[in-house]
């Protein structure tokens, strides 16, 4: 095989295997703005949760996320949707101690280092909202949708504090 053919062949597995991937990716997409990385299994509270949630909800949102948590205590993603409800309901504190439980067990949660990273710049805190769009940016090589969002997040807010 010539090195030409070589190159010609891993270059076509390669797209093959970015076109499955995105093909996934796709179908397990949602245009919700609180997509995590992986959905919990089928729990009936999770599933709760998750629709309060696309209804804007936060109280039945946390109630059916704390569920969640209750019955399975290392569960990053329930974590971080309690997070984000608390953050939407606008009680700060709540919402910083939820992500850092899903940080706490999940460190590379890209949902989760979204959402703290958004929080902290709605606290005035850019220092640590650029730290989680780093965290990000290792995480994510080839760009994701949580990255995209936070790096516009900051460039909004350095925009409109006039740090540009």
């Amino acid at each position: 095989m010539t090195i030409r053919k070589f190159f010609l062949a891993l270059f076509t597995l390669a797209a093959a295997h970015l076109l499955t991937a995105q093909i996934v990716f796709a179908a397990g997409s949602s245009d919700s703005d609180t997509s995590t990385q992986a959905e919990a299994p089928k729990n009936p509270d999770f599933a709760a949760g998750k629709a309060a949630i696309d209804k804007e909800q936060w109280d039945a949102a946390i109630s059916s996320f704390t569920k969640v948590t209750a019955m399975d205590p290392k569960n990053a993603d329930a974590f971080n949707y309690l997070g984000y409800a608390n953050r939407k309901k606008g009680d700060y504190d709540a919402a910083f101690g939820f992500y850092e439980k899903a940080l706490a067990i999940d460190p590379d949660h890209r949902g989760a280092n979204e959402y703290i990273g958004e929080a902290y710049l709605l606290t005035d805190n850019l220092e640590m909202a650029e730290k989680h769009l780093l965290r990000l940016d290792s995480l994510c090589f080839f760009g994701c949708p949580e990255y995209t969002m936070l790096k516009r997040a900051v460039a909004e807010y350095k925009t409109k504090k006039g740090l540009t």
